[in-house]
This record gives C-alpha cells, structure tokens and sequence, in this order.
C-alpha cells in the first residue's frame, strides 16, 4: 500500500486544526451559560475583581475591558490593563460573536485573527453589575464587575460560587484598580 505522505500530513494538521478549534470554543462540564442574556445589558465597561493567572495579563494590574456592537453585529473588545513592570498601559481589541444564540452567554472571541477562544457567562447579577466568566476549561475565570472594587463579603460570595463550578479558587490573584478610583 502507498501512503501519500503529503496528502496524510494535511489530512492530519487539518484534523488537529478543527479538534483545537473546536475545544477552545467549548466549556467546562461544570458550567452552563447564563440564559436568557442580553447583550444590550452587557455592553460597557467591566473592571477585573479577580483573575485565574495566564500569561497574556501577567503583570497586569487596573484591568478593564470594554464591549460595543459593531456595525455587523458582532461585539468589539477592547482589553485594557497597566503594565506593572514597564509602567505603561497596554490594550488589546478583539471580536466576539455568540456561539449558539443570542439568548445564552456564550461567546467566542478573538484577538488573532481566525483563532477563537470561549467567553462563557456562567454567573450574572439580575442587574448586570457582576459576571463570572469561564474559558474553555476551568485554567481561565475571571471575576468581573461594572465597579472597580466589590467588598470582601461580595467577593467571598463569588468565589464560592466559582469554586462550586470546580474553579481553583485559591489561585485567583485580585489584581489592584488604583487607577480607577
């Protein structure tokens, strides 16, 4: 039997493609989207409470970020946090688009072009003003509020309900928002 060596090299660099595509649009077991959602409540500035560490906001501190429709109906990111080490700010815009529909929170979102990654709302305030947000897998949580500051019994509420969801809460950093005060 002959192999095309070539035609397998791309069948299978195709393959692993859409299985990696397709997990970093997926969500933890432990989580279900937020339903029904709104993204007219949702749009706006969201400040950063609490943080799984990953390496694209290491070293970040006054974090925020801010959603917009765009014309095509899309949603505008823009990331934004303060540098610690070099002293200055940095930003970040991206995309998101709903997974499924409208009406449940779940997003995939992209700062690289085709690469999408998930955005799950797993927990939201009645009134929008606090959101527990999921990646694909429980490596990434973020605690977001539309204050730059919760108090602690808030916050302790929160990452309860994080660590309910199988989030390693002891490892969440609260980086500083001194600069929105």
């Amino acid at each position: 039997m002959t192999v095309n060596f070539k035609l397998f090299t791309r069948t299978l660099v195709a393959l692993a493609s859409v299985v990696f595509l397709t997990a970093c649009t997926g969500m933890p077991q432990s989580v279900k989207p937020v339903t029904p959602f709104s993204v007219d409540n949702y749009l706006g500035t969201w400040y950063e409470i609490a943080r799984l560490d990953h390496s694209f906001e290491r070293g970040l501190s006054d974090v925020s970020a801010v959603y917009s429709l765009n014309d095509d109906g899309s949603i505008k990111v823009t990331n934004r946090g303060f540098d610690t080490k070099d002293q200055e700010w940095q930003q970040a815009d991206g995309r998101a688009v709903f997974v499924d529909d409208e009406n449940k929170g779940h997003l995939k979102v992209s700062f690289f072009g085709p690469f999408y990654s998930s955005y799950v709302v797993f927990f939201l305030e009645p009134d929008y003003s606090v959101a527990l947000v999921s990646g694909f897998n429980t490596d990434y949580l973020w605690l977001l509020a539309r204050d730059p500051e919760l108090d602690k019994a808030q916050i302790s509420r929160y990452v309860t309900i994080a660590q309910k969801a199988g989030f390693e809460t002891d490892k969440l950093i609260y980086p500083e928002q001194s600069r929105y005060q």
